[in-house]
């Protein structure tokens, strides 16, 4: 702030503009905090990628992505799970909560199976997380009859694009 107003021709201490701005409650917005959101170390089995990189299914309810991802509120962070159909990268479902537990995945796959009802077969490609991991997904994949893909280690779900196309949609 200081830089730019000396710019404009204004002359400011550092002082002067913190204190003008506290006095009119302006507040500078601060740069995002990296978040890690995936913990790989876990005696949990790890599924092959069986997507093997290809992001082109030919149908919809071939392959669906999910990811995880943090949102900063006035209330605290929050975590929000989607599940892609990598088809038409349409979201398929979600869940918004304040904890990043097994349940938060879950719950945006059901959402997904219910909205969607695909047929056995369909592949879930996502990071390996250990909420991707847990048994309660993986019984969940299994009751509905998908296959568990996991992106290789070091290289998360960016590699589908997930994130990518839906943070975009979230107003900052």
């Amino acid at each position: 702030m200081v830089r730019e107003l000396r710019t404009r021709g204004f002359s400011a201490s550092k002082e002067r503009v913190e204190r003008l701005m506290r006095e009119n409650e302006i507040y500078a917005r601060h740069k995002r905090r990296y978040k890690v959101t995936t913990d790989s170390k876990y005696g949990l089995p790890v599924a092959e990628n069986q997507l093997a990189r290809n992001f082109t299914p030919v149908a919809p309810n071939q392959v669906w992505t999910s990811d995880i991802t943090y949102l900063w509120t006035d209330e605290g962070w929050l975590y929000l799970a989607i599940v892609l159909d990598l088809f038409n990268r349409e979201v398929v479902g979600w869940s918004l909560k304040p904890r990043m537990t097994a349940g938060i995945v879950t719950d945006a796959l059901t959402m997904a199976w219910f909205r969607r009802k695909p047929a056995p077969g369909l592949w879930h490609h996502s990071d390996r997380g250990s909420q991707y991991a847990s048994h309660a997904f993986q019984d969940k994949l299994k009751e509905y009859g998908m296959t568990c893909s996991m992106s290789r280690k070091g290289n998360c779900a960016r590699t589908s694009g997930c994130m990518e196309f839906v943070m975009p949609l979230i107003p900052k």
